[in-house]
């Protein structure tokens, strides 16, 4: 038997896996979760062998912060990331992560059982159509001496936010700059200060012109 963690956080959409998932005798969705910091205690408490993660949940933790803390905390676990974006930039940030996988919401309903199964088994999986892609831009980008770093595992939202640090700006500057709040600002930051491995702004502003994010660089 299966056991399927949902985070997503349209209960519509959680309603509708459920349904097919449970319809097959081995596999069964033991727990849902509506955002990251959620399903990261749900899969403490209920240990499932897949987790099928929403890439993309405005609020609470996104799917690539909770995949980085869930493979921190539990290493053997599988991670099935569901998103609505066929790209390159967010399949590496999904395997970056520590996803095993990575599944389009459009998929068909066949390819995402197929998708639990290989990933419940350890295998890899990336729908298809991305796998081509996926290897032409990696490669590209090893032979041009780029290989991908920490920046890809970046929302854009969280690029928005490292570029007004980098300028300076404070928290609340930032906050009605981007018209959020400032707890959403101070989310945003903690999400990229994880996930680019950096604990001071000093890191973030060296960071961020390297990347050339203040129109110059280092």
């Amino acid at each position: 038997m299966i056991k399927i963690l949902l985070v997503d956080d349209h209960a519509v959409v959680r309603m509708g896996l459920k349904m097919l998932l449970n319809t097959h005798p081995d596999m069964e969705v033991v727990g849902e979760a509506s955002e990251g910091n959620e399903g990261i205690q749900k899969a403490t408490e209920l240990r499932p062998n897949v987790v099928v993660m929403d890439l993309s949940m405005p609020h609470g933790k996104d799917g690539l912060s909770a995949t980085l803390d869930l493979k921190k905390q539990m290493p053997e676990i599988n991670i099935l990331i569901l998103t609505m974006h066929d790209d390159e930039e967010y399949l590496f940030r999904a395997i970056q992560a520590g996803a095993s996988g990575c599944i389009l919401k459009s998929a068909p309903h066949d390819e995402l059982l197929k998708a639990i199964k290989g990933v419940a088994e350890g295998d890899a999986y990336l729908h298809p159509s991305a796998t081509k892609r996926l290897m032409e831009e990696y490669l590209g980008s090893i032979k041009n001496g780029n290989a991908p770093d920490s920046f890809h595992l970046l929302s854009d939202r969280e690029k928005e936010v490292l570029t007004f640090i980098a300028k300076g700006f404070s928290n609340k500057e930032i906050a009605e700059q981007l018209v959020i709040s400032v707890k959403t600002v101070e989310t945003h930051k903690g999400n990229l200060m994880e996930k680019l491995q950096m604990k001071t702004r000093p890191e973030l502003v060296e960071f961020a012109l390297k990347k050339g994010l203040l129109g110059y660089g280092l």
